[in-house]
């Protein structure tokens, strides 16, 4: 059986923590700014954790040498 490739653009997207969890940058921030409300774009800082289901496709299937 070949090795499993990771997906090169899950690997820009997703990291893994140390216990095993997956987190992401937080969609709706790349455009369309002037359209969302100042709390908005704040709460929007930083990172969130995948819901677990989300998490284990992602590494099972993007990243598999993670």
């Amino acid at each position: 059986m070949p090795k499993l490739k990771t997906k090169s653009g899950a690997k820009k997207r997703f990291k893994l923590t140390a216990t095993g969890k997956v987190i992401h940058a937080q969609r709706g921030k790349r455009h369309g700014m002037i359209k969302r409300t100042k709390k908005q774009i704040r709460n929007l800082r930083g990172t969130k954790v995948l819901f677990k289901t989300d998490g284990e496709n992602v590494k099972k299937f993007f990243l598999p040498n993670a």
